[in-house]
């Protein structure tokens, strides 16, 4: 038995992607897939710690003002930006105004600016787990593993900001580090 649903093409997907439209975009052509690149990376990291405590869709619909507001991630311009930037960005209604969360990026953008070109990538990818069997139900798919764990950890100890398991798993899940699509789904 499996938990995957059917999409109006007909092809089976895990059962968040046959939802809105938006979802199914995101889960057929990105989730899982790898991704590369210390900018790129960022993003995706900025974005599941911007997403704790919220639905995923909320985040995936105001995306483009993400990228806008915060320079389409790009380490080196976020991490010059000045108290202006973050009051712009506290009263910018195309993204989630968390002071916290907005805080945690824009620290976390100065912290990396400091590393080396393609060190984010190389830490991040370093976690990547050995492959294992597809998930066949969604009970399958765990919130947090010990790997993310032990990436959040270090990512603290480095310095960054708002990088706790779940939120470590979620990235690992979204950059391709885990394949967590179920085992019958069309896009595994």
């Amino acid at each position: 038995m499996t938990d995957t649903a059917q999409g109006p093409d007909g092809l089976a997907r895990c059962p968040w992607g046959a939802g809105p439209a938006d979802y199914t975009a995101y889960h057929d052509a990105e989730w899982g897939r790898p991704v590369r690149g210390d900018d790129a990376l960022f993003e995706r990291l900025s974005l599941e710690a911007f997403q704790s405590g919220l639905s995923w869709l909320t985040i995936l619909r105001r995306r483009e003002g993400f990228r806008a507001a915060f320079a389409g991630f790009r380490i080196a311009e976020v991490a010059d930006f000045t108290g202006a930037d973050r009051e712009r960005l506290l009263a910018d209604p195309g993204i989630v105004r968390n002071r916290a969360k907005v805080d945690a990026v824009l620290a976390n953008a100065r912290v990396l600016a400091g590393w080396a070109p393609g060190e984010l990538d190389a830490l991040l990818w370093s976690y990547a787990p050995a492959a294992r069997p597809a998930p066949a139900a969604l009970a399958d798919v765990p919130a947090s593993t010990p790997r993310s764990a032990a990436l959040a950890k270090e990512l603290k100890r480095r310095g960054l900001r708002f990088v706790g398991p779940t939120t470590a798993y979620a990235t690992m899940q979204a950059c391709g580090l885990v394949n967590d699509h179920l085992w019958d789904c069309a896009f595994r």
